[in-house]
C-alpha cells in the first residue's frame, strides 16, 4: 500500500541494482529466502496530475503567478487588520480565479488521462495458467510471455523467444520509434525458438539477466540462461534480441516474447523528455509587468504612509475635534501603526493589480484554442482528422515561432517512393503503363516494345531485381513452392530495407523481371516469364563510408557476378567500362528534377579471382581484432573495374504543398530545420525535393567525424568558407556521432556556423539528440521561441522539449499527438496554424494584457490623488461594490470578445502574405515602448478624469436646480462613471473586426452598468449593513451639468488618442498597417472601424476623407466594395466567411 502511494505521488525510489533478473512465465525460485525485485507496471502515463496531487501541485502552480500570491497576501492582511475595504473584494475575485483555472486545467488532463486509459486499455495476449489469456496491455508484467500478431505493435519491451517461422525469426518496423521504415530483422536463441506452442512455450524454464532500463534505442545487453535437457545454456542476448515497445511486427503471422521491459520503464518512454510546465513568452511579460506594477504600488503606499504623518505633525490635523483618539490609541506603538496605515494603504491601492487579467487570459485561451479545431482549412478529408488542441496555455506563441524543427519521415514526406526515370547504357528511359519506352518517344506504343529490350537493359533489370535486401510476405501460402504453383505470386507483398529499394524492386517486376523471393541461400527471379535462380554467395552490406551495397550471386550459368548500386559519386570513378560520361550526365538531369539517384554495376570474375575474394572475405569476417577496418580492406578489393550498366530516378513522395509550406515560414522570418533518424543520402535527398536545401545553395558537411580534434579542424573551415564565400547560401548537413563531438567542446562555434546557413540539416539523430539540439537553439543567447514537429515516438523528446510541440496525425501510432501540445494532419496545415491563428492569437492577447493594465491604472490613480485631499485617511472614492465588480461585470466582457474575434487583417491576406508575421516578432507587442504607451496613456486619462471632475464640483459649486451640492460619494461615481465609458469607448478604437457581439457587449456593458447603478442606490436594500449609494446615482444622473461634464471628459481622453492614431498610420504604418488601406484608395478609408454600413462603407469613411484633406493628402478616388471571391484582399465588414474585392469608383 505505501509503495502504491508513493508511486501516485511520484516518489517510487530507484532501483538499487545496475542489472535485472527476469524469470521467464515468473517461474520464481521456490527457496524461502528469495526476494523478488519490484518493477513498473505497464501503464504510459502521459498525464500531468493524478487525483492525490492535483489539489496540492494545481495550487502550487498557480500560486507561483505573481498576481495570485500577491492577492492572497493581500486578502490575509484584510482578515488580520482593519482595512478600508471588505476582503471579500480581494477574496472573492481570487477564489474565482482559481477555482476556473483549476477546472480548465484539470480537464486538460483529463483529457490526456483518457488517451492513456486508450493505450492502457488496448487488448493483448498473455500465456498464463497453460493456455492464451487475453488481458489489458496495462496488466502485463515483468517476465510475462506475450503473444503479438502480424501488423500489431508491441505492448512492451519483449525478448523474442520464438515465431512461426521455425529458425526463430521475424521482421519488424521501427519507424514510430527511428523514423526507419526499412525491415530489421530480430532473432530468437535456439534453445527458445523451438518452442512455438503455448503448451511448450510454458513448460520452458530459463532466467534472463540485462542491464536495467536505459534510453539507448539500438543498445542491450544481456543473456539467457535457459534448462534444456537437464543442463544449463547460457547465451548472449543483444539488441538483435530485442523488440522494441512502439515497434510493429511485419511479415511474420505471430511471435512470443517475454516482457523484460515495461510502461515508463520501455525504451520508448524513457525517450519521452518529461513533461514539463511550458509557459509562454507573454506570460513572463505579464509577469514582469507585474512585477513593475507592484513596485508602483508599493511607492504609493509607501508615499501615503508618509505624507499621512508629515500632515498630522500638526496637531490640528493629527486629533481633530471630531475624531478624538482613545487612551489605547494614543499610547499605541508608532512602528505597528505606521505598518497598519501602510497595509491599509497596500489594500486600498491593491487594485491595481489585476487579478482578473489572469482568469480573462485562461478564458480566452480555453474558448479561443475550439476555432483551431473548427478550422476547415485544417481539417483533412481523407483521414477524416480535424486539428487537435492539447495545451491552450500556449496559443499565443504560435505567432511568435523564429525556429521550426521538423522531422523527415511521415512529416515532410508520405513515406513513398516512385519509380521515375532510368538510363540504361547511355540512353535515357521512363515507364509508361509497364513498359520501359526511350524519353521523347510516344506512349502508345505497340505492345512488342519489350521484345526490343537488349541484352544489356535485361542485364539492368535483373541486377536492380537482385542487388537488395528486399523481404517478401505471401498472404495465403506457406511454402514458395506452393506459392507459385497455387499461381498467386500476383498476392507477395515487398518489404525493403529502405523505401526506394522497394520502388526499384516493384518497378522491375512491373517492366517484366519479378523477384520471387530469398530464403539466404538462393534468390529466384521470373524474366518475362522465365525462372532464374541465382545463387547468393556474399552480401556487401551498406555503410555510410562506402555509400554502396553490393552481392555477390553464382548464375545459372555457373558464372560468379558482382552487382552494385549506389551513389553516383561512390560508383563512377571505379568504373572501367560502359557508357560513363552519358550516365553522369543523365544522373545531374535526374537530380535537378529533385529524384533521388542511384547508379547500377556489375563485375564478373574468373573462378580464381572468386576463390582470392570468398578466402579474403572469410578471414575477415571471421578476425576477432579490427574487424571492420579488414572488411573495408576486403570490400575496396572487391568493389573495382566495374562494368557501368546505368542508373535510376526515384522520387520520395512529398506530402502535399510542403515546398509552398517551407518557402512561406522562410518568408515569415522563420527559420527551419530537418532533424531526422534516417541516411544521410536520404534526407539530402529529400532537403533538396522540398525545397528546404535550393539546389543553388553551397552545401555544407559535418559527418563521419572520429575525434574532438577533426570535428573542431572541419568546423573552423566551415566557418572560415562560409565568411568567404558570404554572397551564396549555405546548408549544413550533420550527423549524429559529429553532431555529439560539436557539442562536447565546440558549442560556440557549431552555434555560429549554423546561424551563418540558411538551412540546416540533422541527420541519423537519436530521439534525445534531436531534444538536444532544440535546448541548444531553446537556450542560445538569442532565446528564440522554437518548434517542434513530427509524427512518431521518436519526435516525442524534441516536441515536450520546444516551446510549442505540435504532433502529426500518420500512420506511425499516436504518440507524437498525444504527447504535443498541438496536433495537424499534415505539415501543409502549419502555414495557417501559425501565420493566421498565431498572428490573431497574438495580438488578441497582447492587447489584452495591455488594456487589463490601462484600465486598472485608470480604476486605482483616482483613488490615490482623492487621498491628497482627505488628508490620507484612507477614505475610499469608490462604493466597495465598485471596487469589486468593476474588473468582474463592468469592464470585462468587452476585452473578452475582442480577444476572440479581433481580426487586423483578413485570415486569406495573412497567408497571402507571409512577411506579414515579422510584424508581431519578437514579442514586438509586448516590449518596452507599447508597455510605456498604454502605462503613461492610463495615468494621462486618471488624471484627466480626477481633475476634470473635481473643476466641475471641487469650489463647492451647485449643479443641480434646487441649489444643492453634490457630496463625496456622487464625486466619486462621476469619476467611475467616465471611467467606465472611457475605458469602454478605448477598446472599440481598439476593435478593427467588429461583430454582433462586440456591439452587443460594448454598448451592453455601459448600458449595465447605467441600469445596475440605478438599481443598486434606488432601492433600500435590506441585507446591506449601509447603503452609502441610496439615491446617488439618480441624483448624479439628473444634472445637466454632469450629463455634459460625462461627455466632454470621455471626448477630451479619447480624441488625442484618434488623432495619434491617424498621424502614425501616415508617417510611420507597419506592414499590416499598410495592408489594412485599400489598394486603390490611398486615402485613410476607415482605420478604426466602430460599425459598418450594409453597402460596405464604415460609418467613419466621410471622418477619413476629410482628415485626408487635412493633411494633404487627398484621394481622389473614394473606396465602394462588390462582393467577389477572385481577390485576396478582403473586407471585415462583415461576416468572416464573405469575400469582398476592393473597387476604386469616382468620388
Amino acid at each position: 500500500m505505501l509503495r502504491w502511494i508513493r508511486q501516485q505521488l511520484g516518489f517510487d525510489p530507484p532501483h538499487q541494482s545496475d542489472t535485472r533478473t527476469v524469470y521467464v512465465a515468473n517461474r520464481f525460485p521456490q527457496h524461502d529466502h528469495y526476494i523478488p525485485q519490484k518493477f513498473a507496471d505497464n501503464r504510459i502515463i502521459s498525464s500531468k496530475y493524478t487525483v492525490w496531487n492535483f489539489i496540492p501541485k494545481n495550487l502550487f502552480e498557480q500560486f507561483r503567478r505573481i498576481a495570485n500570491f500577491y492577492f492572497l497576501i493581500i486578502f490575509l492582511v484584510q482578515l488580520m487588520i482593519d482595512t478600508p475595504t471588505s476582503p471579500v473584494t480581494s477574496g472573492l475575485p481570487l477564489f474565482f480565479v482559481i477555482t476556473v483555472t483549476a477546472i480548465k486545467q484539470g480537464f486538460e488532463d483529463w483529457l490526456r488521462h483518457k488517451a492513456d486509459n486508450e493505450v492502457n486499455g488496448a487488448p493483448v495476449y498473455v500465456v498464463r495458467s497453460g493456455g492464451l489469456v487475453q488481458t489489458r496491455s496495462k496488466n502485463i508484467r515483468v517476465g510475462d510471455i506475450v503473444r503479438v500478431a502480424k501488423d500489431e505493435t508491441f505492448p512492451a519491451d519483449l525478448v523474442l523467444l520464438s515465431s512461426d517461422r521455425r529458425e526463430g525469426t521475424c521482421h519488424v518496423t521501427t519507424a514510430s520509434l527511428d523514423g526507419e521504415t526499412n525491415l530489421k530483422t530480430h532473432s530468437a536463441v535456439p534453445e527458445t525458438a523451438i518452442s512455438q506452442s503455448v503448451s511448450s512455450l510454458e513448460a520452458i524454464v530459463a532466467v534472463i539477466e540485462c542491464h536495467q532500463p536505459e534510453a539507448d534505442l539500438y543498445r542491450f545487453v544481456g543473456r539467457i540462461t535457459v534448462n534444456h535437457c537437464e543442463e544449463e545454456i547460457v547465451r548472449p542476448l543483444g539488441p538483435e534480441n530485442l523488440l522494441l515497445r512502439g515497434a510493429r511486427l511485419k511479415n511474420t503471422k505471430e511471435i512470443f516474447g517475454v516482457a523484460v521491459y515495461t510502461g515508463m520503464e520501455t525504451k520508448m518512454a524513457l525517450n519521452y523528455k518529461s513533461k514539463s510546465q511550458k509557459r509562454s513568452a507573454v506570460e513572463k511579460s505579464m509577469n514582469t509587468f507585474l512585477m513593475i506594477y507592484l513596485v508602483i504600488l508599493l511607492f504609493e503606499a509607501v508615499l501615503s504612509t508618509i505624507l499621512k504623518y508629515a500632515w498630522q505633525a500638526e496637531e490640528k490635523w493629527d486629533e481633530p475635534w471630531y475624531n478624538q483618539k482613545t487612551e489605547q490609541e494614543r499610547n499605541s506603538s508608532k512602528i505597528l501603526k505606521f505598518i497598519s496605515d501602510f497595509l491599509a494603504f497596500l489594500v486600498l491601492y491593491n487594485f491595481i493589480i489585476p487579478i482578473s487579467l489572469y482568469v480573462t487570459v485562461e478564458m480566452q485561451k480555453f474558448l479561443g484554442s475550439f476555432f483551431i479545431g473548427w478550422d476547415l482549412d485544417l481539417y483533412h478529408e481523407e483521414s477524416d482528422q480535424k486539428a487537435q488542441v492539447n495545451t491552450s496555455d500556449l496559443n499565443e506563441e504560435l505567432g511568435q515561432v523564429e525556429y521550426v524543427f521538423t522531422d523527415k519521415t511521415g512529416t515532410l514526406t508520405e513515406n513513398e517512393m516512385q519509380f521515375r526515370e532510368c538510363s540504361i547504357n547511355g540512353v535515357k528511359y521512363q515507364e509508361i503503363n509497364g513498359k520501359l519506352v526511350p524519353e521523347g518517344m510516344a506512349e502508345d506504343l505497340p505492345d512488342a516494345v519489350d521484345s526490343n529490350l537488349s541484352e544489356e537493359d535485361i542485364l539492368f533489370l535483373k541486377a536492380v531485381s537482385l542487388c537488395h535486401t528486399v523481404q517478401i510476405s505471401y498472404d495465403q501460402a506457406d511454402g514458395l513452392g506452393d506459392r507459385q504453383a497455387n499461381g498467386i505470386l500476383h498476392q507477395m507483398e515487398y518489404y525493403a530495407s529502405s523505401p526506394d529499394e522497394k520502388a526499384l524492386v516493384e518497378a522491375t517486376k512491373r517492366i517484366g523481371v519479378t523477384f520471387n523471393g530469398n530464403n539466404g541461400e538462393t534468390m529466384s527471379i521470373t524474366s518475362f516469364g522465365k525462372l532464374e535462380i541465382y545463387k547468393l554467395l556474399h552480401i556487401l552490406e551498406f555503410d555510410a563510408n562506402r555509400r554502396r551495397m553490393s552481392v555477390i550471386l553464382q548464375t545459372p550459368s555457373g558464372e560468379k557476378m558482382l552487382f552494385t548500386k549506389g551513389a553516383e559519386s561512390s560508383i563512377l570513378p571505379y568504373t572501367k567500362t560502359g557508357e560513363i560520361d552519358k550516365t553522369r550526365m543523365h544522373v545531374d538531369e535526374l537530380a535537378l528534377k529533385g529524384l533521388r539517384t542511384l547508379v547500377i554495376a556489375c563485375r564478373h570474375f574468373t573462378p580464381e579471382e572468386y576463390i582470392e575474394i570468398d578466402r579474403r572475405l572469410h578471414e575477415a569476417r571471421t578476425a576477432l581484432q579490427q574487424r571492420e577496418e579488414r572488411l573495408a580492406d576486403v570490400f575496396s578489393y572487391i568493389e573495382k573495374d566495374f562494368e557501368l550498366l546505368g542508373a535510376v530516378g526515384v522520387e520520395d513522395k512529398l506530402q502535399e504543398k510542403v515546398q509552398e509550406t517551407i518557402e512561406a515560414l522562410r518568408m515569415a522570418g522563420i527559420k527551419v530545420w530537418v532533424l531526422t533518424g534516417d541516411k544521410h543520402e536520404t534526407a539530402v535527398s529529400v532537403s533538396l525535393s522540398c525545397g528546404h536545401f535550393h539546389r543553388t545553395m553551397n552545401i555544407l558537411e559535418l559527418v563521419q567525424q572520429k575525434s574532438d580534434s577533426e570535428c573542431a579542424v572541419q568546423l573552423r573551415r566551415l566557418d572560415k568558407r562560409i565568411k568567404e564565400d558570404h554572397v551564396i547560401q549555405h546548408g549544413l548537413v550533420v550527423d549524429g556521432a559529429s553532431l555529439s563531438l560539436a557539442l562536447r567542446q565546440h558549442e560556440k562555434l557549431f552555434m555560429d556556423v549554423c546561424r551563418n546557413c540558411s538551412a540546416v540539416l540533422c541527420c541519423r539523430m537519436a530521439p534525445l539528440q534531436k531534444a538536444k539540439v532544440v535546448r541548444l537553439l531553446k537556450t542560445s543567447p538569442e532565446k528564440p521561441i522554437t518548434l517542434a514537429i513530427g509524427d512518431g515516438a521518436n519526435d516525442v523528446s524534441m516536441i515536450q522539449e520546444a516551446h510549442v510541440g505540435i504532433g502529426i496525425m500518420g500512420k506511425e501510432g499516436r504518440q507524437a499527438v498525444r504527447n504535443s501540445d498541438y496536433a495537424i494532419a499534415r505539415f501543409k496545415f502549419l502555414s495557417k496554424l501559425l501565420l493566421v491563428h498565431g498572428h490573431f492569437y497574438y495580438i488578441r492577447i497582447a492587447t489584452l494584457v495591455q488594456y487589463f493594465f490601462y484600465k486598472n491604472v485608470c480604476f486605482i490613480t483616482p483613488q490615490f490623488l482623492y487621498q491628497f485631499f482627505c488628508l490620507f485617511s484612507q477614505q475610499t472614492l469608490y462604493d466597495s461594490v465598485y471596487l469589486t465588480l468593476y474588473n468582474i461585470c463592468f469592464t470585462s466582457l468587452p476585452i473578452l470578445v475582442y480577444s476572440l474575434f479581433e481580426q487586423l487583417v483578413h485570415p486569406h491576406v495573412l497567408q497571402n502574405k507571409p512577411a506579414l508575421y515579422r510584424d508581431i516578432s519578437k514579442n514586438a507587442l509586448l516590449s518596452c515602448k507599447p508597455f510605456l504607451y498604454w502605462t503613461l496613456l492610463g495615468f494621462c486619462h486618471a488624471f484627466v478624469f480626477f481633475f476634470g471632475s473635481y473643476l466641475l464640483m471641487g469650489e463647492d459649486t451647485s449643479l443641480m436646480g434646487n441649489g444643492q451640492m453634490f457630496g463625496n460619494w456622487t464625486f466619486g461615481t462621476l469619476v467611475f462613471t467616465i471611467m467606465v465609458i472611457t475605458v469602454t469607448l478605448k477598446l472599440a478604437l481598439e476593435t478593427h473586426f467588429w461583430t454582433w457581439m462586440n456591439h452587443f457587449v460594448t454598448w451592453g456593458s455601459i448600458a449595465f452598468y447605467f441600469i445596475f447603478s440605478l438599481f443598486y442606490g434606488g432601492i433600500i436594500w435590506p441585507f446591506l449593513h449601509t447603503q452609502d449609494m441610496y439615491f446617488v446615482f439618480v441624483q448624479l444622473l439628473s444634472s445637466g451639468s454632469a450629463w455634459f461634464a460625462i461627455i466632454l471628459i470621455v471626448i477630451t481622453c479619447l480624441f488625442p488618442d484618434v488623432i495619434k492614431s491617424v498621424f502614425y498610420r501616415h508617417l510611420q504604418p507597419t506592414n499590416t498597417q499598410k495592408t489594412q488601406l485599400n489598394r486603390n484608395g490611398i486615402g485613410i478609408s476607415c482605420l478604426d472601424s466602430m460599425c459598418c454600413f450594409s453597402d460596405g462603407e464604415k460609418a467613419c469613411a466621410p471622418v477619413g476623407r476629410m482628415l485626408d484633406r487635412m493633411i494633404g493628402r487627398c484621394s481622389p478616388t473614394r473606396v465602394g466594395r462588390s462582393w467577389s471571391t477572385s481577390d485576396p484582399y478582403y473586407s471585415n465588414d462583415r461576416s468572416i466567411l464573405t469575400l469582398s474585392q476592393v473597387e476604386a469608383t469616382p468620388c
